[in-house]
């Protein structure tokens, strides 16, 4: 108990001191999570949108392969990426590897099939009428979507959160592509991970308490979200 109580102490004088080399961590799992869930969000959404609501041929490989993908170890994902943007990879000359922006490319993958599942599901539990009024008062496929996304407001949210809980959260794609180069890019997870396998145990729990703070606010925001989406549901019915 002695060794964990003075390795708390000496985390919470790191975390008020803000030790730049802890929050060079803190500020690069910001960046990349940052473009990770918006990538996600921008890709995500119509195209959950579209699995949703589209009946076509192929619909249901679409989704199988969309709930493979929530399946997929991480690990596979950062040795696909891994082998995209190393040198040899046919990516290679963009220079990705190691890096944030690479990273990020990385997270999306993870984040990209919460959305879209999340997305479809929202969709297709949505009040059929609500199609059916827009397009009488005629509204064309963009205005459809917007109307149709905005009802499943709550739900999409939801999924956002989720997403972003897990590409926050993610260890073996940010070690695998980003390298785990210090001050650079080094994140919470990797972070942790390294300094509790150095000895460095007040590193780690400094970090440790941040990302639990993280994952507090996500619970208490996907909480929030779940009981609104239930309201509606209940003011619908």
């Amino acid at each position: 108990m002695d060794y964990f109580s003075e390795g708390l102490a000496k985390a919470v004088e790191l975390l008020l001191a803000l030790d730049p080399e802890t929050f060079s961590a803190v500020w690069a799992t910001a960046a990349v999570t940052a473009l990770a869930l918006a990538a996600s969000l921008v890709m995500g959404l119509p195209l959950g949108f579209a699995l949703g609501h589209f009946r076509f041929p192929g619909r249901r490989v679409a989704r199988l392969v969309v709930d493979w993908m929530l399946s997929l170890p991480t690990v596979v994902i950062g040795l696909i990426v891994y082998a995209l943007f190393t040198t040899r990879g046919p990516l290679g000359e963009w220079g990705l590897l190691f890096t944030l922006p690479g990273m990020a490319i990385g997270l999306t993958l993870l984040g990209l099939p919460i959305i879209i599942a999340m997305t479809a599901t929202a969709v297709e539990s949505t009040d059929v009428r609500l199609t059916q009024t827009v397009l009488s008062l005629g509204a064309d496929r963009m205005q459809l979507l917007a109307a149709t996304l905005s009802e499943a407001r709550f739900a999409m949210a939801l999924a956002a959160a989720s997403a972003f809980g897990r590409i926050v959260s993610e260890v073996g794609i940010a070690m695998m592509v980003g390298g785990n180069i210090k001050w650079h890019t080094r994140t919470i997870t990797t972070a942790i991970a390294l300094e509790t396998g150095k000895g460095e145990f007040a590193s780690g729990i400094a970090l440790g308490i941040v990302l639990m703070l993280v994952a507090l606010v996500v619970n208490l925001i996907v909480g929030l979200l779940r009981s609104r989406s239930a309201e509606g549901l209940r003011g619908r019915a």
